[in-house]
């Protein structure tokens, strides 16, 4: 291929053309990213055929192709309704409501777009690396699996869940009719919000839990004394008394607001370097990067990455809670060497119930084949320390509160002093894009952007899902801004900076609704719109395109797998909807892809394939 140094590009896929067909909801997305990223196509799509094939060719690469599909043909699962129904994204998202429920979003085939794009460009970083080029293939309800990790891990832990799993949660709804979100990650902003409002004092403190460990049960069995509470008071006073509490109160928005100020930027942006890959890097000489870190006894507590298209790449990460962990988790899934950066002492999600093995399920589900190192950010010293390892490192990844990097001498331009061809990758909420936005956290993007709407057909009060769809797409489309990042640096011999947000995975996830918003259409799908049909003993989900027939079909009286004999004999596809997670393990439609991880952990299989 080419020489990096000498390719003259601005985006990393520029010089590259591509070909491709398959389902519009998935093909639809890998489209747009890859001509976001310097891609040209010459043919339309091929919307017909049943599984995605994206080719990319030309700028001195051999041809890279992956595949995407919705399942493995022998699950009979064909379609988003399916997958969600499958792989416990319905049963999930359907916590606050009591039962499940479908998104009306396409979630399993955006997430299988994405990781179809990260599979070529990783591709593409091996080959610039030397490796031999390999296609790649992924599949919906791995994406599906992928999405649920989290609730997975925690659903086959050695113990219960810490908080309460039923019904409610936000959003609240004040007297004048305005449906709105709550944030605060301080109980005594959560306690001084109420008090002001002058909630019951008993119903305050029973509230905080469920509210806390909303993101990690996906719902939050409220006193009803606090919704009562909100309806009391207009959106004037609750605005006053959040502003006096410290918490954050966002009203949910439509998507036509959104589809009007919305820019059409792309969920990511790329910065190369204003360092030259030739420039020296000042300071002392860096020491060797550290081994791992060891539990009791000197064992290591995570293994050591497998082999992959990113085998050699070294991955700093400095992240807390979803986004950032997964992006890296990606990363480490196809071969690099990640690193986390912990407080000392370690990241005290380790803890959170419930536990494997004494490790938390979720924060396993998450960082399990990572490195940690403790640093303290707070001290020059150990500042000084982390300088030295991205002198070594080939990406730095964080998704610290915006201007912190900055505050402490370690953003992009800092650390491009020490080495200049660093990918430095900040995963944020906004990205900077929108003035006056709210705390940065799933739910209130959510809130902010539409997706409380789109993710609910015709009829429905808009609602955030409490499911955390926005940090599990932030972390996706972050591996891949880093991919797009690594390759940039491969073709130019400069470092690049790397953004990307959950105001990106919005826009990205109600892309389809964004565009019918923007025409004046409708954006929301029609009432009744992926709701499950109950039988005698579940619950089964019919294809999108077969809904309206067998919704015709009295099921209730009937054993799931009669219902869905009695609905195939009329030629109508449907599957039967997951509803305790930890039955997965068992599950057909998923014969041996649910393994347990050294700890006791569930772990979902690796979203690629490459062969």
């Amino acid at each position: 291929m080419a020489s990096p140094a000498t390719t003259q590009t601005v985006r990393p896929l520029d010089t590259l053309r591509f070909d491709a067909s398959g389902p519009p909801r998935i093909t639809g997305v890998v489209t747009d990213h890859l001509r976001l990223l310097g891609a040209r196509t010459d043919r339309r799509g091929h919307w017909d055929a049943p599984a995605s094939g994206t080719t990319l060719t030309g700028g001195g690469f051999a041809p890279a192709h992956a595949t995407a599909t919705w399942a493995d043909p022998v699950s009979g699962l064909a379609d988003e309704a399916t997958v969600q129904a499958a792989t416990g994204i319905m049963a999930v998202h359907g916590r606050r409501d009591g039962s499940p429920r479908g998104l009306a979003v396409d979630y399993a085939a955006t997430a299988t777009a994405v990781l179809t794009v990260q599979g070529l460009l990783a591709n593409l970083v091996g080959q610039a690396r030397g490796a031999a080029p390999a296609p790649v293939s992924t599949s919906a309800d791995r994406a599906g699996l992928l999405a649920v990790s989290q609730y997975l891990a925690a659903a086959g832990a050695d113990e219960g869940e810490a908080a309460e799993i039923g019904a409610g949660g936000p959003p609240f709804t004040s007297a004048d009719g305005i449906l709105f979100e709550l944030e605060t990650l301080d109980p005594g902003a959560w306690a001084a919000f109420w008090k002001a409002l002058e909630a019951p004092a008993d119903a305050l403190r029973t509230g905080w839990r469920p509210f806390q460990f909303r993101y990690a049960t996906a719902c939050a069995p409220l006193p009803a004394a606090l919704h009562a509470t909100a309806r009391s008071h207009g959106w004037d006073r609750i605005r006053r008394a959040a502003d006096l509490s410290g918490a954050e109160v966002c009203a949910l928005r439509p998507l036509a607001d959104r589809a009007a100020e919305h820019d059409g930027a792309a969920p990511w942006s790329l910065t190369p370097s204003a360092h030259g890959a030739e420039a020296a890097a000042d300071g002392p000489t860096p020491t060797p990067l550290p081994g791992p870190r060891h539990g009791p006894g000197g064992r290591a507590v995570c293994a050591a990455p497998a082999a992959g298209p990113l085998s050699g790449l070294t991955v700093l990460e400095a992240g807390r809670r979803i986004q950032a962990p997964l992006a890296a988790h990606l990363l480490g899934l196809l071969g690099a060497d990640v690193i986390r950066i912990e407080p000392p002492g370690g990241d005290p999600l380790r803890g959170m119930p419930p536990a494997c093995s004494g490790i938390s399920a979720r924060w396993l589900a998450l960082n399990r084949g990572k490195r940690a190192v403790e640093i303290d950010i707070k001290a020059e010293a150990d500042r000084g320390r982390l300088r030295d390892m991205a002198a070594h490192a080939d990406v730095f990844l964080h998704n610290w509160a915006p201007g912190k990097a900055a505050a402490l001498g370690l953003d992009a331009d800092d650390l491009a002093r020490v080495n200049p061809a660093l990918v430095h990758a900040y995963t944020s909420g906004w990205a900077g894009r929108l003035d006056g936005a709210p705390m940065g956290t799933d739910f209130m993007v959510q809130a902010r952007t539409g997706v409380g709407e789109a993710a609910r057909p015709e009829g429905e009060n808009p609602a955030p899902s409490l499911m955390t769809l926005l940090d599990v797409m932030g972390g996706l489309l972050g591996a891949e801004a880093v991919l797009a990042g690594l390759l940039l640096r491969e073709r130019t011999g400069r470092g690049v900076r790397v953004d990307s947000s959950l105001l990106g995975a919005a826009d990205t996830l109600t892309g389809p609704a964004l565009r019918r918003a923007a025409r004046g259409e409708n954006p929301r799908r029609p009432a009744g719109f992926r709701r499950p049909l109950a039988t005698a003993d579940g619950w089964i989900a019919p294809a999108d395109d077969d809904a309206r027939a067998a919704a015709g079909h009295d099921l209730r009286g009937l054993p799931t797998a009669e219902a869905l004999a009695r609905l195939g004999e009329h030629g109508l596809t449907a599957t039967a909807v997951t509803t305790d997670l930890s039955d997965l393990h068992h599950d057909p439609r998923f014969a041996g892809s649910i393994s347990r991880d050294a700890h006791g952990a569930p772990a979902v299989p690796d979203p690629w394939s490459f062969a």
